[in-house]
């Protein structure tokens, strides 16, 4: 069984939904430490000055919060703002009316958690592109340790024969552990064809959404990778670098969305 492991993120990448697609069973890696300013609580839409950020704001955690105790801030008026930013800047795009069912459910139940939120939105993206792949919380399954050590234990705890993995894990992953534990190491390919797409030169890393207002009902046509993941021998030197388009700690742009 091909088993995939990734934390909750905010209406992330269509590479994320390629990701769950391509394995057995999707768990959410919300049992570490939360991470401000990233993937968790923010991500990027494309407007005619470029792509800014759309950002959930939390309460704010100590450093130990883990991701699925980390509350959202009701306090401040992000819905309003995030629905704006996606009218003025998505409302003339050729599928808009497809967006429209998945920004009410975005936006219109109040959770409390953001971890809830991400995943409740992930699996509602997965519906409508009509991934069945089961997903698991790690939290659920009670496994302790830290980096490869915990990964094997998920893996493990699963009854995975495969790992799949996005391949900037190869800067900290133990690979000689997946062969003690007689699992096989892969690493995606994230490798995208660029899809019909307003205001000027093609950007991928931006939210999924992004490709359901531009293509709507063929967006499925654009979610698989044109190269095949890699199986990696763990007796084989890491290769210079596995480039990924999505960039893990980007920095925020000037006059972005929050």
């Amino acid at each position: 069984m091909r088993v995939g492991i990734i934390q909750p993120s905010f209406i992330p990448w269509r590479g994320y939904f390629d990701f769950i697609r391509s394995v057995d069973l999707f768990i959410l890696l919300d049992d570490v430490q939360h991470t401000r300013r990233d993937w968790r609580s923010r991500n990027r839409i494309k407007t005619p000055q470029g792509a800014r950020w759309l950002t959930v704001p939390v309460l704010d955690d100590g450093r130990d919060t883990l991701i699925h105790d980390v509350r959202i801030d009701h306090c401040q008026d992000w819905r309003r703002r995030h629905l704006g930013s996606w009218q003025a800047n998505y409302g003339e795009a050729p599928c808009y009316s497809a967006l429209l069912p998945l920004l009410d459910e975005l936006y219109g139940p109040q959770d409390d958690s953001l971890c809830a939120l991400n995943a409740r939105m992930t699996a509602r993206v997965c519906e409508y592109f009509s991934i069945r792949t089961p997903i698991e919380y790690a939290s659920r399954l009670r496994v302790p340790g830290v980096r490869t050590d915990k990964l094997i234990g998920l893996l493990r705890a699963t009854g995975a024969t495969h790992y799949l993995s996005g391949p900037s894990a190869d800067d900290y992953l133990d690979k000689a552990l997946f062969a003690e534990a007689g699992i096989t190491l892969e690493y995606k390919s994230y490798d995208y064809a660029p899809y019909p797409q307003r205001w000027g030169e093609f950007d991928g890393a931006v939210t999924v959404l992004d490709l359901i207002a531009h293509c709507g009902a063929s967006s499925v046509n654009w979610l698989a990778s044109r190269s095949p993941d890699r199986v990696i021998d763990p007796l084989t030197p890491r290769p210079n670098s596995f480039p990924s388009p999505l960039p893990i700690h980007a920095a925020q742009p000037a006059g972005a969305v929050s």
